[in-house]
Parts: C-alpha cells; sequence; structure tokens
C-alpha cells in the first residue's frame, strides 16, 4: 500500500460495543484496536494501540448511561486521534445525549445540545453521523457537516413485516407530526395527534387524541422513550377511545426507571426500538424488541469514505 492510499480505521468506544461490532461486520473490517481505561478516581485515559497517521478515522460512540463519561470518552477518543495525526475524524454518534436541551423553554436556562455541539467539534471531529436527533435543527449547532440518518425505513419495514390491518400512526406531541407523518406515508396508514402536556420533567399529560383512532392499530411513534411516561400514558388514551391495539416505535430507548415497569403493566402490545443505545439482555423478550441499525451507519460510513451521497440513501424524501 502506497502512502498516498486512503486508510479507513474504526474505533469504539465503551458505551455500546455492539452496534460497533456489527458496523465493523458489515464493513468487512477489524474494529481497531483502541486501549480505554479509567483510574480510580473516574478520570478516563485513552490510547490508540497501533498507528492512526494519516488514516480517515471513525469512532463509534453512544452518550449512554453513564451519559457524562460516555460523553468524555468520545471527546477524549477525538483529541487523541487528532494528536495522533488522524487524517480526518468522523464522530459516529448513534444516540445524541442532552439532545432535549435544544432551546430555551424558560428563563436562565442553558441549550446544552449546542454546548455538546461545540465540545465535539473543539475535541477535533471533522464530521458527525448520528441518526434521528431531538430536533433536526440540532445539525445547525455545528459548523461542520452533519449526517443525520433515520431508522424510519427500518421501523416501517418491521410493522409491514407483521401485517397490520386498519393501521394508524399516532404522533405523541405537536413536533413529532412531520415523522409521523412520513412513517404513515410509508405504511399506508392514517395519522392521529396527541396532545401532551409536561408539568415536570419526565412526566407527560395526555389531554386530547385529534384523529380517528377507534377500531384501529394505532403505532405511537417517537424518538426517544425515557421513563416511558408518555408512551404507556399514550396508549391508555387510545384505548379508552376505542383503539383495537396499540404498538409503539422509537429509535433511542433510553429505558430509564420504572420504563420496563411501566411498558409491562401498561396495555401496549410490542415496544420496537433499534440498538443506538444499549439493551440490557434479560430485557430483549417479551414486549420488548430491538432492530439493528448497525447496516445503516455501516453503508453511511463507507459512503462518507468513498465521497458518496448519503441523503439519498437514507432520507425518505428520497426514496
Amino acid at each position: 500500500m502506497s502512502e498516498m492510499s486512503k486508510r479507513m480505521m474504526v474505533f469504539s468506544g465503551t458505551a455500546n460495543p455492539e452496534i460497533a461490532d456489527g458496523i465493523a461486520k458489515h464493513l468487512g473490517i477489524e474494529l481497531g484496536n483502541v486501549k480505554i481505561r479509567r483510574f480510580a478516581n473516574g478520570e478516563i485515559y485513552v490510547r490508540y494501540l497501533e498507528s492512526v497517521r494519516g488514516a480517515d478515522v471513525f469512532l463509534v460512540q453512544s452518550v449512554a448511561k453513564p451519559v457524562n463519561a460516555s460523553l468524555m470518552e468520545l471527546l477524549i477518543m477525538a483529541d487523541a486521534a487528532r494528536r495522533a495525526s488522524a487524517r480526518t475524524i468522523t464522530a459516529v454518534v448513534t444516540h445524541y445525549g442532552y439532545a432535549r436541551q435544544d432551546k430555551k423553554s424558560a428563563a436562565r436556562e442553558p441549550i446544552t445540545a449546542k454546548l455538546v455541539a461545540d465540545l465535539i467539534t473543539v475535541s477535533g471531529a471533522d464530521r458527525v453521523i448520528t441518526m434521528d436527533l431531538h430536533q433536526g435543527q440540532i445539525q445547525g449547532f455545528f459548523n461542520s457537516p452533519v449526517n443525520h440518518l433515520t431508522a424510519l425505513p427500518i421501523l416501517a419495514g418491521y410493522f409491514e413485516s407483521l401485517n397490520l390491518s386498519d393501521c394508524c400512526v399516532v404522533s405523541p406531541d405537536v413536533g413529532r407530526v412531520k415523522v409521523c407523518k412520513k412513517l404513515a406515508d410509508m405504511l399506508g396508514a392514517d395519522l392521529a395527534i396527541m396532545h401532551k402536556g409536561r408539568p415536570e420533567h419526565n412526566v407527560a399529560e395526555i389531554t386530547h387524541v385529534i384523529g380517528e383512532v377507534a377500531g384501529k392499530t394505532c403505532i405511537i411513534a417517537d424518538d426517544m422513550i425515557d421513563t416511558a411516561g408518555s408512551v404507556t400514558e399514550g396508549a391508555k388514551a387510545l384505548m379508552s377511545k376505542g383503539a383495537k391495539a396499540v404498538y409503539v416505535c422509537a429509535t433511542h430507548g433510553i429505558f430509564s426507571p420504572p420504563a420496563f415497569e411501566r411498558i409491562d403493566a401498561s396495555p401496549i402490545i410490542e415496544v420496537v426500538v433499534t440498538n443506538t443505545l444499549p439493551v440490557p439482555e434479560e430485557r430483549s423478550h417479551g414486549k420488548l424488541r430491538v432492530l439493528s441499525v448497525a447496516p445503516l451507519f455501516a453503508h453511511a460510513i463507507q459512503n462518507v469514505y468513498d465521497d458518496e451521497s448519503v441523503s439519498e440513501l437514507f432520507d425518505p424524501d428520497f426514496q
């Protein structure tokens, strides 16, 4: 290999090694060798155990629990790659943490999603590949390229395989209507909207359901499920309106307590999420279905590396 040849190297953080393994498998390569350790006081140490000089480096990390440690690990990995003379550094952030803090909703609040974008940029990342941001406008927080993938085609494909009848995609709030309309169009389904109030963080109150849901199989589609309060309360509201059955889908399954208990006690038939965040093995059964988006990220990484289009492959508007 000549010194001018391009070289792809993919490294995994410790937050979600399963999706990194899947990405590497679909790329037909081995994950790079990196040493990640914790000091006794919690500080993070990173050292690449092979040369990254002149390589196109892709760092796969999910900002998962513990959120702050996962984010810091990504920043240190990027800094180490930059100081080791990597040609380009791409942060493959399967779940972008702090995305819910994308605007000031009250006085004296931070816009933490912007702060995270600044941190990733300053750490040395030249580009970000991520999936289903809480708000698409977060892409504008970066002054470098952001490839914003969506899991909608994978989620739609799964529900199509179930051969459900009389489907209605339900938006959990007005902010998700546009995305839910795309999913409804993919499935040839109707659209309904729930009006949700939030008296405080992680507390949801469903006040109205706009649209006809009686006798229909409803699919509540959200970008993330945290404590599962919104989707379980939404499922109860839909059933009270005469829905035949309720399914739930989301790209990111955060599942903070008491999410699993709420889901088990709810009328929801199945909750479908992707593996952008790690899901405990003992929970990957029963009402929970986990779909892999590793092939999607692998295809995006390959196209970025080959200087080919990403949007035409993964944006439903182009399909």
